[in-house]
């Protein structure tokens, strides 16, 4: 029986999406969670043929669950994770079995934000940086920082803008740092703070050819952190726009030696040069696998998966259509008791899909990581225009009610 292993996933979003390519594909799907609540709710996943309780930081618990599966007759072909931290760890298992061209060394570099910008330093892409580790003086790695205000400050491992800050004099650099390492960090990194738009670019490569899946702008809003509220997949660009992407991609892909696998790259475009923001050894998550599949036609976590088994993928645009992601965030906390709107805008022109992500019952706030956007609005046009104000327009509609608490 022809297997593939998924080492987590979440319940919605691009690597649930995966879960269901692989068995529209045929495959036989095992999900490996450290989630009890999946079980309890098996139901909830139709697409998933086998689901295995287990720790998925220890590694050796890891292999030991799919020695088991290997057990019971089971042809792993490909073990996959579309989730952080643990990209490089699927790859690095599949390594171990023989059963991936694409080498885990290149994802976890991505994975870390410290190693990534070592990597990468001395390219144009490359921003300000510098590292604090605990054992280091505070004073001092302060005093050296104080002509590039502001700045952002993240740790290594952070994902979907959970601890990245932005600070802007001593004190909260001061502060800021003390409370990463009362958390448990010891290394933090300090980056130069980018003015400028910024976009997300999803890119493949295939027996070492980079390939550019789709260029999208990003709109940011600065709560408690930077959330990414909307998204333009860009139908029709530029073509020195599109040519600068490409080899700046390729020249950040180079240093990584990735020569097999998908990664989305978060960048600003300052003073007409591109500045890295972040790299993900990925599909973004999210909406990121729908938006792309409505603008063009094709399914990237399948294509993604292809690759993984050592097939060609298929990027070939069947149609182009400007698309606006308008994600659906609360300014309060509260209990929520119900959402309206739902049913009449997923029937208004150009609306796509309508996802609403929390049940009734659940305590909602406003966002502290990209997880807490609490849904989205799919609209498409032939012009880009039309395409973000359906979604903004859709989204009013929406409401949810809440009790304060």
């Amino acid at each position: 029986m022809k297997t593939i292993i998924f080492v987590g996933s979440n319940k919605s979003g691009s690597s649930r999406d995966a879960l269901k390519a692989a068995a529209r594909l045929g495959f036989f799907t095992v999900l490996l969670t450290d989630r009890e609540i999946y079980l309890e709710n098996r139901l909830d996943f139709p697409e998933v043929h086998q689901m295995v309780l287990t720790e998925l930081t220890n590694y050796n618990l890891l292999k030991a669950c799919i020695r088991g599966i290997q057990e019971q007759g089971k042809k792993i072909e490909a073990i996959l994770s579309f989730i952080d931290p643990y990209v490089h760890v699927a790859a690095k298992l599949s390594k171990e079995l023989n059963l991936s061209k694409v080498t885990p060394e290149p994802l976890e570099k991505m994975e870390d934000k410290v190693m990534t910008r070592e990597l990468l330093k001395g390219l144009p892409v490359s921003p300000y940086f510098e590292t604090y580790k605990k054992e280091d003086s505070l004073e001092i790695f302060i005093a050296q920082q104080k002509s590039y205000f502001p700045l952002i400050v993240k740790t290594p491992i952070s994902t979907g803008s959970k601890d990245v800050l932005l600070v802007e004099d001593e004190k909260q650099l001061t502060k800021c740092i003390n409370s990463f390492v009362d958390k448990g960090s010891d290394e933090i990194l300090v980056e130069e703070y980018l003015v400028g738009p910024q976009y997300l670019i999803e890119a493949c490569v295939y027996d070492g050819k980079v390939q550019i899946i789709a260029v999208l702008e990003q709109d940011i809003k600065l709560f408690e952190r930077f959330i990414v509220t909307g998204y333009t997949l860009l139908a029709d660009m530029d073509k020195d726009f599109h040519n600068k992407i490409y080899e700046t991609v390729c020249s950040i892909l180079e240093r990584f030696n990735m020569d097999n696998g998908s990664c989305h790259i978060e960048m600003r475009l300052v003073n007409n040069e591109w500045k890295l923001i972040e790299i993900n050894p990925r599909i973004s998550g999210g909406a990121m696998n729908r938006i792309i599949e409505i603008a063009y036609g094709f399914n990237l976590v399948e294509e993604t998966i292809k690759i993984f088994l050592g097939q060609e993928p298929n990027f070939e645009r069947k149609y182009k259509k400007f698309v606006y992601a308008q994600y659906l965030t609360i300014d309060s906390t509260g209990t929520l008791i119900k959402v309206t709107g739902r049913k009449r805008v997923s029937r208004l022109p150009g609306v796509e899909e309508v996802f609403i992500k929390p049940k009734k019952g659940k305590l909602l706030h406003p966002p502290l990581s990209m997880g807490d956007r609490y849904g989205y609005i799919l609209a498409s046009s032939a012009n880009k225009e039309k395409a973000i104000s359906i979604a903004k327009e859709a989204a009013k509609e929406i409401r949810f009610y809440i009790e304060p608490i």
